[in-house]
């Protein structure tokens, strides 16, 4: 069963979800990162699922400014606003008696595979943690599609910034979009991919703030893989056209404790049959290698 709940990160409400597995806590639990601009409706409900049917508790939640969560203006992606969230969701975690604070994973998709890896390098104390379909470097996915791409969003930067500046209305560009469009990210087949995992009924607000992209383009979580001491799974898409899937590679060649599993998908296969039920498969038995589920 899934508990809708919250927890306090500054002076806003993060939204987030409590699933909890059968028999007698305290249990191990799966902290679940979603990508850029995601939120919790975008499937991962069906991780939820999986990973408590197998044991674990889970807890999800949505990134202020997104989804349920409180914060204003809406659509903003702040990195050091992501930390903090994720240091509050890790707080809430060690705050439920029924949650064992000594078997803690990160488990990240997409860009939230950023985030996960930059916080295991920041806390020794996580117990293993998993990556899939990971963009680890901020500026992969805008320089697949070209610098020219990449140079199109300098106006739209400077006037959020500049709006912003003045307390105005922010300027706002679509997250993803179909080709030539200005959008982050614009590769052929994304608008699609990521349309997929937008589940039927569900309202889907694709704009960012366009200086988000700052941070984005310096942000390089791969250059902390060496920091990684905890075990660390890292779920490479061989076809994967956001991120050349060699920085995956190298990210668990270089973390200590790192090992990669290789699968024939792009980007946005990992979230559907037949490939989920196979991948997150393997997840549990990592998992399960370093968070004991059955004691």
């Amino acid at each position: 069963m899934t508990i809708r709940t919250s927890f306090r990160s500054g002076a806003e409400d993060c939204a987030a979800w409590l699933t909890l597995p059968a028999g007698e806590g305290p249990h191990p639990v799966i902290l679940l990162i979603h990508g850029g601009g995601a939120t919790h409706a975008m499937m991962l409900d069906q991780y939820e699922r999986r990973f408590s049917a197998a044991g674990f508790a889970v807890v999800a939640f949505d990134f202020r400014h997104l989804g349920e969560s409180g914060g204003a203006p809406r659509q903003i992606m702040n990195l050091g606003r992501y930390f903090e969230d994720i240091e509050a969701a890790l707080r809430f975690i060690r705050s439920r008696p029924e949650l064992d604070p000594a078997r803690i994973a990160l488990w990240g998709t997409s860009f939230g595979a950023s985030h996960v890896v930059a916080m295991a390098a920041r806390h020794p104390g996580i117990a293993a943690e998993v990556v899939q379909c990971p963009i680890l470097k901020g500026r992969a996915p805008a320089l697949a599609s070209g610098l020219g791409h990449l140079m199109r969003f300098t106006v739209p930067i400077m006037s959020d910034l500049m709006r912003a500046a003045l307390g105005l209305g922010r300027r706002y560009v679509q997250i993803v979009g179909r080709p030539g469009e200005l959008a982050f990210v614009n590769r052929p087949g994304a608008y699609e991919g990521w349309m997929s995992v937008v589940p039927e009924g569900v309202v889907f607000d694709g704009r960012v703030a366009a200086g988000a992209a700052i941070g984005m383009l310096f942000y390089d979580a791969a250059s902390q893989a060496s920091r990684v001491r905890c075990p660390l799974l890292v779920c490479v898409s061989d076809r994967e056209d956001l991120m050349d899937p060699a920085i995956a590679l190298e990210v668990a060649r270089k973390a200590p404790r790192g090992e990669a599993i290789r699968y024939p998908t792009d980007h946005f296969d990992v979230y559907h049959p037949p490939f989920i039920d196979r991948i997150v498969g393997d997840q549990i038995a990592f998992l399960a290698r370093y968070l004991d589920p059955g004691r």
